[in-house]
Order: C-alpha cells, then sequence, then structure tokens
C-alpha cells in the first residue's frame, strides 16, 4: 500500500504569497475610490455605494474585503475605518499617506515582463529625461508626506537623546527633501537654527514648508549638489536621512560633512537597511531594488556601508544600531568628530 508522503513543514506561506497582490489591490483601490474618506464613522454600505456612484453589492463585496484586511471595522452591518486607516488613509489628514501608497506600488509592466527579463535580460534602457520642476516638487510633496506620518517623529526621538543636544548652535539637514524632519528637531530645541541643503529644485519647494510651518527666523536653505558643491561649515550637528545613497562617492560626501562640522559636532545618518544573507535579506530591501536590478541599475549597499565610511573620514567615535520604520529597517549611524 502506498502511503501519504510525510511533511514536516506548511505551506502558509505560499499561498499567503498569493494572497498578498489582492490585499495590495484592495487598498489601492480604496484609495483610488476615496472610500476612507466617507468612513469616519459608521455607515452602511448601500450609502457608501451612493457616495461614490457604485453598484450597491458589489460596494458591499469590497467593504468586507477591506474589513478583511483590518483596514475597515464592521459593527451591525455598518462599516467604518479601523485607526490605520483614519490616520493614513483619509484625505484630510495630517499624515495622509495615499498618494505615497500609490507612487511605491509595483510597476504592473514590470511584473508582466518578470519572465522575459529573468530569460532575456535587461531591455533596452531609453536615455533617461532631466526632472522637471513639476517632478521634484511632486517628489518633495511624497517625503513630506512620509516625514509627516511618523518618521519625523522616530527622528527626533534619536536627536534629542543625544547628550550634547542642548548645547547645539546650529544644524544642517543634508540633502533634506521638504525639510520637516529638522524642522521638527529645530522646533524641539530652544534656540538652534537650522540650513536645508538639497538640488536647487528641492529647496525651492522646502520654502514653501518653512512658511507653511512658521519657521522662517530659525531655518533656511542652501541649493547645491553635495558632490560637487561646498555644504556650508561650522555646524555642530549634521543630520542625514535615506540622501548618501545618492552619492557618487560616499567617503569624498563623509569627509565634506567631517570638516563642516565643528570640534565635537555630532554626524546622524539614518539610511537604508544594508544587505545582508548575501544579498538576499532583509525583504523589504530586495524587493524594493528587484526592478532596478533586473533592468541592469543595480545599486546594492551592504549592511555598515556609511558606518565604514564614517570611520574612514576620520572621526572619533562612531556607533551604528537598527532601527525598524513603516519604510522597514534602517540603520542608525551617530559619529562625533
Amino acid at each position: 500500500m502506498k502511503k501519504l508522503p510525510e511533511v514536516n513543514i506548511d505551506y502558509s506561506n505560499l499561498y499567503n504569497m498569493l494572497m498578498a497582490p489582492i490585499r495590495a489591490k484592495l487598498l489601492l483601490t480604496g484609495i483610488d475610490l476615496k472610500i476612507f474618506n466617507h468612513l469616519s464613522e459608521l455607515k452602511s454600505s448601500n450609502s457608501i455605494a451612493q457616495a461614490i456612484g457604485a453598484h450597491p453589492q458589489n460596494t458591499k463585496v469590497f467593504l468586507d474585503g477591506l474589513t478583511a484586511i483590518d483596514l475597515l471595522e464592521k459593527k451591525n452591518g455598518l462599516y467604518k475605518n479601523a485607526p490605520i486607516a483614519e490616520t493614513f488613509l483619509v484625505e484630510t489628514s495630517s499624515t495622509y499617506l495615499g498618494r505615497l501608497l500609490n507612487a511605491m506600488k509595483p510597476d504592473d509592466q514590470f511584473l508582466q515582463n518578470l519572465p522575459k527579463m529573468v530569460k532575456e535580460g535587461p531591455p533596452p534602457q531609453p536615455e533617461k529625461p532631466e526632472f522637471s520642476e513639476e517632478a521634484f516638487a511632486q517628489a518633495v510633496v511624497l517625503f513630506a508626506d512620509t516625514e509627516r506620518a511618523g518618521y519625523a517623529q522616530e527622528a527626533i526621538n534619536v536627536i534629542t537623546k543625544l547628550p550634547e543636544f542642548s548645547s547645539f548652535v546650529r544644524m544642517l539637514d543634508l540633502g533634506g527633501g521638504p525639510g520637516l524632519i529638522g524642522m521638527a528637531i529645530v522646533d524641539a530645541h530652544p534656540n538652534m537654527k537650522e540650513t536645508i541643503f538639497d538640488l536647487p529644485p528641492v529647496v525651492a519647494e522646502a520654502k514653501k514648508y518653512i512658511k507653511e510651518y512658521g519657521m522662517e527666523e530659525r531655518v533656511d536653505v542652501l541649493g547645491g549638489d553635495f558632490n560637487l558643491d561646498s555644504i556650508g561649515e561650522g555646524y555642530d550637528l549634521i543630520f542625514s536621512s535615506a540622501a548618501l545613497q545618492f552619492a557618487k562617492d560616499i567617503d569624498s560626501v563623509v569627509k565634506k560633512a567631517y570638516d563642516a562640522l565643528n570640534p565635537g559636532g555630532v554626524f546622524v545618518s539614518i539610511f537604508p537597511f544594508g544587505m545582508t544573507n548575501e544579498g538576499t535579506k532583509p525583504e523589504n530591501t530586495v524587493l524594493g531594488l528587484l526592478s532596478s536590478a533586473l533592468m541592469g541599475q543595480e545599486a546594492v549597499f551592504d549592511k555598515g556601508y556609511v558606518a565604514d565610511s564614517l570611520v574612514k573620514a576620520g572621526f572619533k567615535t562612531t556607533c551604528s544600531r537598527t532601527i525598524d520604520t513603516f519604510m522597514g529597517l534602517m540603520e542608525l549611524d551617530i559619529a562625533r568628530k
């Protein structure tokens, strides 16, 4: 008699992988239909269908799907936003992430062409177009969404706990984008002032946020390319969030930061978590770079990428640890001159 095979491992993870695209599509469709804008209070599926001009029965099925993935709550046949949706998916929320999540969704063409790219290699690459001012403005809006939705608060917790924090006078936000993280750090200090350094079209957008948050007296901007241009000098703190990955020569940029610090100054970098396990972990890092890697544009950073450069630049002390953010694991490096 033939016996059944002995199985000591379950296949639930494989099944969950198949369900992941459905979860993502439910989320993105909810954002696209502005479902969450209508569900800050308990409402029926019929009222939601009427509000968005949709099919009543299929709206109910869709809302049940959103409830199944814990974006909605259902009670006595009525629906409302779960806390995570109320915080991040309602357009009027100051921590709205719908734009960012839409921008981060996998490219359908890339996914459809994945078997072909694996077999045939990268397709011919078109010449890269120059970024327009509109493109820079859109990118800065997405960065601002990220920073407002919890990332800035994490950075504040790191910086305000530095023993030197109270003595800081000048801060540089290197590659600061909209500058909201730096502004929040400055706001937590009684009198420190800040300079946001980034590409000229980016700092032009940062000025709008400086005005919005009433920080004109304490925050200014400096436009340039940190690969080529001076970043100024006389800083007590230089903070860099996910910017050093754009350094053409990281050692050169980090040395520039070292030279720009006052004696005893502190350099703080938050950097996307580097590759481990022979370039196969962490999962979010590998998957996030998969598209560009298959297109022949691989940019791999091993764990400790920034820390090694800090030592080469001559910092007296360096320390590193891993922090868990909504974007995944990040490396926090703190160095003192």
